[in-house]
């Protein structure tokens, strides 16, 4: 009788832990969707005066077309970039922050 008690008691233990954990996650997610829990969402960044999603957009474009995306990556990457190069490589990054910090790509 002894050993069915013992396997009772540990088995209602881990369906306890198991359930507390549960809870736990749900609780966390609900926190996260309220963007009020632990490093809450601080929202879409605002953008300068006359600035738009769509201007920004189309010169991240432009600086496409030149092939920008492929000096950002030699960059990142640690190669030396001419001053030129590197100036694209610095507005093309302002760009994309501004772009996803004001949430143009949600």
């Amino acid at each position: 009788m002894e050993r069915k008690k013992g396997a009772s008691v540990a088995g209602t233990m881990s369906k306890t832990i198991i359930f507390l954990a549960a809870a736990a996650a749900i609780a966390t997610l609900g926190g996260c969707a309220d963007g009020e829990g632990f490093g809450g969402d601080p929202g879409a960044a605002s953008l300068a005066p006359g600035q738009s999603c769509g201007t920004i957009r189309q010169e991240l474009d432009g600086l496409d077309r030149k092939g920008t995306q492929a000096k950002v990556e030699a960059a990142s990457a640690g190669k030396k970039l001419a001053p030129k190069d590197k100036g694209d490589v610095d507005r093309y990054n302002t760009l994309l922050n501004q772009y996803l910090g004001a949430r143009c790509h949600a």
